[in-house]
């Protein structure tokens, strides 16, 4: 490499940092106003299940607008996920040190026994999961801390530059329901049926229910975990005020 290119990639490092912040404030931006057609979460289930040996594999995603949705699904989704929605910055740190300190007992409990570790508690607000699901990747290994880096990043932008009904809009769209089957339409009609804006108190906290293993349960067909999942987060909502809350983001 000559001289002249080694001072003129010098030149551009400088640049770097800034270009990914104009970008990345670009894209945020335009997803405030525009519903993806699309996640890089959709795509990478659609090409494993291509490089799988199943090409006929189908993403079911149908972006609806939140006065589209019933009520009751956004209210289960904050009611299971991020009961702190509404006064947090996108992060919860009350919620991280409880998980920490739930997760250290398991762990103990779990290597005192000889047994495997169960049912770690994980502290992502809402705010958080939309912006890994909208923007990054899951990563594993090396690129997994990475992506929880730029994951900062964008929560960030998201509580900066959207209210917060938009950022409950965007998730309760891409949210993983089922295997390949991602937002409040496609698991309203593939579960129940119905159009999102029909789903019942009692629809939607199955829906909720699943969301931390969407692959592991169904929620047309509940096992003994769903059921106790979703009558847990009933009692959630109604704690919270019911559908009236969704008014305190405005």
């Amino acid at each position: 490499m000559t001289g002249a290119w080694r001072a003129r990639l010098r030149g551009w490092w400088w640049k770097l940092p800034l270009l990914f912040v104009l970008v990345s404030v670009s894209q945020v931006l335009l997803l405030r106003f525009v519903d993806p057609p699309a996640t890089p979460f959709m795509l990478a289930r659609w090409l494993d299940a291509a490089v799988s040996g199943n090409p006929g594999f189908r993403v079911h995603y149908e972006f609806r607008s939140l006065r589209m949705i019933a009520t009751t699904l956004p209210l289960a989704v904050v009611a299971s996920e991020d009961q702190n929605f509404a006064s947090h910055h996108g992060f919860d740190f009350n919620a991280i040190e409880k998980a920490q300190a739930h997760n250290e007992k398991m762990i103990a409990r779990a290597e005192k026994r000889g047994t495997p570790v169960k049912r770690l508690r994980g502290a992502s607000t809402i705010s958080q999961q939309t912006a890994k699901n909208l923007f990054l990747w899951q990563g594993v290994g090396p690129t997994r801390w990475l992506r929880k880096g730029l994951e900062v990043w964008y929560t960030a932008l998201i509580e900066t530059l959207w209210p917060k009904r938009r950022i409950l809009e965007m998730y309760v769209n891409i949210a993983e329901f089922g295997d390949g089957v991602y937002g409040a339409q496609a698991a309203a009609r593939q579960f129940f049926g119905k159009d999102a804006a029909a789903l019942s108190a009692m629809e939607a906290a199955k829906l909720a229910a699943v969301l931390p293993s969407p692959k592991r349960y169904n929620a047309a067909h509940p096992g003994a975990y769903v059921h106790k999942r979703s009558q847990a987060i009933l009692r959630q909502m109604g704690a919270m005020g019911g559908v009236g809350y969704l008014k305190s983001l405005d």
